[in-house]
């Protein structure tokens, strides 16, 4: 998603509110147990270390599950504290179930000192990704690829795929995103859903709206504008059983389209990012979480209806 810099907040004016879900819940040890000398303690601490780690990632994708997620992205590439502050503390205060920021383990740190909510980082390093879990997020994505077609680099299913299988290798036990590039054809995308969710990933994300040139303005040029990404939404959401998860290109009017055609939740970026202060980032966010809220009223209204029926 976009990386530009709105006017920034300072991290010390911004005050850390805790929320229903205790901060702890979204905390892994920030190094693992190696004290125990014998075999049956080791045993014992890995155990407990990967029930621990099932546990953190149901409660990470438990919004996924419900189909009420909503992560507010920073940008793969800002490590700006100043933005990378206000759009987590829009996300936390506007009313979003996760936030993305760039795979840095200081940015997470300021990240958890704003926010109860899961931290997802992205990185298309495999490697880097360690750190950033030590600091404290809960969750990695392989994806939010748009400063590297900014340089003219794009991504091909077998690299996606090689990235995919040394970030499990790992990170076996962490809920990992993978982003399906819009450069593919819709079949290809289709196809490598496919392959990702055979290869263990937890989510799959769709991107392309940023990309598109609507040709309307208003509202029928925002839904132009979210096409891309609504259409490999509703295509990757049948052929898969995991959550998908629509970004790229949407708005309040679009972010209930997503849910409509079959994603789990929204990825925002720009439609955050290009705001210059944090009330008008923290009042856009709170736009499309009652967008979502009001369609969700409605379908479980039909739910009622048909049942009645």
């Amino acid at each position: 998603m976009s990386s530009s810099i709105c006017a920034p907040v300072s991290p010390s004016l911004l005050k850390h509110k805790t929320y229903g879900n205790p901060s702890s819940v979204f905390r892994l040890p920030a190094k693992p147990i190696t004290s125990f000398s014998t075999g049956r303690n080791r045993r014992s601490a890995s155990l407990t270390t990967r029930a621990l780690l099932s546990t953190t990632k149901e409660a990470v994708l438990k919004d996924f599950h419900a189909k009420k997620a909503i992560k507010i992205i920073s940008g793969l590439q800002n490590f700006d504290k100043d933005n990378v502050a206000s759009v987590v503390t829009a996300a936390d205060k506007g009313g979003a179930t996760h936030v993305d920021i760039a795979c840095d383990p200081d940015l997470v740190k300021l990240a958890t000192s704003l926010t109860s909510l899961p931290i997802c980082v992205s990185s298309v390093d495999p490697a880097a990704f360690p750190a950033a879990i030590e600091a404290g997020a809960v969750m990695v994505e392989i994806g939010n690829y748009d400063s590297f077609y900014e340089k003219g680099v794009t991504f091909s299913p077998e690299e996606i795929l090689n990235l995919t299988r040394e970030t499990k290798k790992i990170l076996p036990s962490v809920a990992l995103s993978v982003t399906v590039p819009h450069t593919l054809s819709l079949p290809d995308q289709i196809k490598l859903a496919e392959q990702l969710e055979q290869e263990g990933v937890d989510v799959i994300q769709t991107e392309g709206g940023k990309y598109s040139s609507p040709t309307k303005s208003g509202i029928l040029g925002l839904i132009e504008k979210a096409t891309p990404t609504l259409a490999a939404a509703y295509s990757i959401s049948r052929a898969v059983k995991i959550p998908v998860m629509c970004s790229s290109g949407l708005s309040a009017v679009t972010a209930p389209m997503a849910i409509t055609a079959g994603a789990a939740g929204v990825g925002v970026g720009s439609a955050i990012n290009k705001l210059n202060d944090v009330i008008a980032m923290i009042a856009e966010v709170r736009s499309i979480a009652n967008s979502l809220e009001v369609c969700s009223d409605r379908s479980n209204l039909a739910d009622m209806k048909h049942l009645k029926l």
